[in-house]
């Protein structure tokens, strides 16, 4: 049922109470009824859309990691767009060319964008990994406490008194819940909902099926603590596993760098003060003219961001199974090669 069909139903019921009532109190009833359709229209508009994020920007963005991809990206963009007109209109076209400015200002616009998107992403990863190590115990003291013969509401509540870390707020969610007396399988659907993890969802669903199908649920909420269990288990032996891996790619970078600061260093420094001085002498036809270590330089930092960037998604997806996840090693390499070409190299 749709809100509008909730609030009409309500409206035909009052309507339908009003209907031995004089004309006069009908008419104020009706007044009162589209008043409070009115406020409920009001408070609904704000519940969704953009009124939403214009009266709760914060927490609209913080929301889902993803969402600050709205705001940080036509910053970034705005960034770079704003920088371009500048130094062309200040220097003229050669800027790009014969200076590095164009390059800082891509940077830092890169930056812009996608660590807000980082940062989000890796606080939300530390809240699931706190929900998913405490879901098990939850699900195995709730079962306990059943078995001992307490109810559910009752062996919640006992529960939710106890620290679960991240999980804690929405056990104490549930246990407001059951105390209303909502039907179990609906609170454990809605904490669910709420926790929004992918091993919670899972659990919620066959707890959920199996408490409506008539089961035990002291044996389906063991069931579910052991299927829980061993999925985080599992998770954490991959990301143990793999992480020999991201430390090969994140060394790879740094000696990608080293090799780099060395070659410019000795043999390209080398060439440039021979061509210089073979010029000096008249002799360029002897020898392979004049080394621009400008823009040798120049192509080795751009090669050294790439791989930094990209050596980050894979990293992340080597390590958590998410090109998002390496976007925070992507950011620091990024950091990295710029500090080292600007102030090293």
């Amino acid at each position: 049922m749709k809100f509008r069909d909730i609030v009409d139903d309500f409206l035909n019921r009052g309507a339908a109470r009003g209907k031995g009532a004089s004309p006069a109190e009908l008419d104020t009833l009706e007044r009162q009824e589209r008043d409070i359709y009115a406020k409920i229209e009001h408070q609904r508009k704000y519940r969704v859309g953009l009124r939403r994020f214009l009266k709760h920007p914060v927490q609209v963005i913080t929301e889902q990691p993803t969402n600050a991809l709205y705001v940080s990206v036509p910053i970034a963009l705005l960034v770079f767009i704003g920088g371009f007109i500048n130094m062309v209109a200040s220097y003229g076209t050669g800027v790009l060319f014969s200076t590095t400015m164009i390059d800082d200002v891509a940077i830092l616009a890169l930056l812009i964008a996608i660590v807000p998107l980082a940062v989000l992403d890796f606080r939300e990863s530390l809240r699931t990994n706190s929900i998913e190590e405490s879901l098990p115990n939850f699900f195995r003291d709730v079962a306990g406490m059943n078995d001992s013969g307490m109810t559910l509401p009752h062996a919640i509540h006992i529960v939710s008194q106890g620290e679960y870390g991240a999980l804690t707020p929405h056990i104490r969610k549930l246990d407001i819940e059951m105390s209303w007396s909502v039907p179990f399988v609906d609170a454990i659907v809605r904490f669910g909902d709420r926790v929004n993890t992918p091993l919670a969802r899972r659990s919620v669903d066959l707890i959920a099926h199996a408490g409506a199908a008539g089961g035990d649920v002291s044996e389906v909420l063991r069931a579910a603590a052991h299927d829980a269990y061993e999925f985080f288990n599992l998770k954490t032996e991959r990301k143990n596993s793999m992480l020999i891996y991201m430390i090969i790619i994140l060394l790879s970078f740094f000696v990608f760098l080293f090799v780099i600061a060395v070659l410019s260093s000795t043999f390209l420094s080398t060439m440039a003060e021979a061509g210089q001085a073979v010029l000096a002498s008249g002799a360029a036809g002897q020898f392979m003219g004049n080394v621009n270590l400008f823009l040798y330089n120049r192509l080795f930092s751009h090669a050294a961001l790439m791989q930094g960037f990209f050596s980050g998604l894979v990293a992340g997806i080597m390590g958590e199974g998410r090109a998002i996840a390496g976007l925070k090693y992507s950011a620091l390499m990024v950091i990295i090669a710029w500090v080292a070409f600007r102030f090293v190299i």
